[in-house]
């Protein structure tokens, strides 16, 4: 029987193809990664997301886009340990750090403070002062709440879910910048999540390399 082939369609710098990476090295998935920048006229045309946004999977004849749905995709088509839990509370919860990351964290953390400190002088641009400003007030009630979610102990537990698979590279890049990490401290259980996780192999494919391979 001919196993279907799974490529993964994405931004090599981007945390939503480093996100949907995670996934499929927690499952054990064999992949083939095709880089396609969407801020780059001349991929255009390459990248088969039908908005030119990554991250992008196919799995034999089907294709999937948005990285959530990507995730869920990934954890219940192959076998592997389970990256969602069973109780229903515990579940709510992981749901709720993925909508957390999307909605109030990623812009905050990743487009202001991470890419105007961090990513802006590997452009040879001059960080904008004011957007990290911004950005870093922008993150305090995101950050709050993941905090107040890790503290319960239901998901970002140390059992490695969707939401940890989520959370890791946008908190590895808000780190990078000197701020963002000097800010996390503030939220003991987030920061101490971060520092277990930044210890295992897995970290290596969430965390900023400026020449990725």
């Amino acid at each position: 029987m001919t196993i279907p082939k799974v490529t993964l369609y994405g931004y090599k710098f981007s945390v939503y193809t480093r996100i949907a990476i995670m996934v499929l090295r927690e499952k054990g998935v064999s992949y083939t990664q095709v880089e396609t920048n969407p801020f780059d006229p001349k991929d255009f045309g390459k990248n088969p997301h039908p908005f030119n946004r990554v991250s992008m999977l196919t799995h034999g004849d089907f294709a999937v886009y948005e990285t959530r749905a990507i995730t869920h995709y990934i954890n219940t088509a192959f076998d592997g340990p389970a990256l969602c839990p069973t109780a229903p509370g515990a579940i709510a919860q992981m749901e709720q750090v993925i909508s957390i990351i999307d909605n109030y964290a990623y812009w905050p953390l990743v487009r202001q403070v991470f890419s105007q400190r961090v990513f802006s002088p590997t452009e040879n641009e001059l960080p904008d002062e004011a957007d990290i400003a911004a950005g870093l007030i922008s993150a305090q009630p995101a950050l709050q709440q993941l905090e107040s979610i890790c503290q319960q102990g239901q998901v970002l537990n140390g059992a490695i879910t969707l939401a940890d698979c989520h959370l890791l590279p946008i908190l590895a890049y808000f780190c990078a910048a000197p701020e963002g990490k000097s800010a996390l401290k503030h939220f003991p259980n987030l920061s101490n999540w971060h520092t277990i996780l930044s210890t295992h192999q897995r970290y290596q494919h969430a965390q900023f390399d400026a020449n990725p391979a």
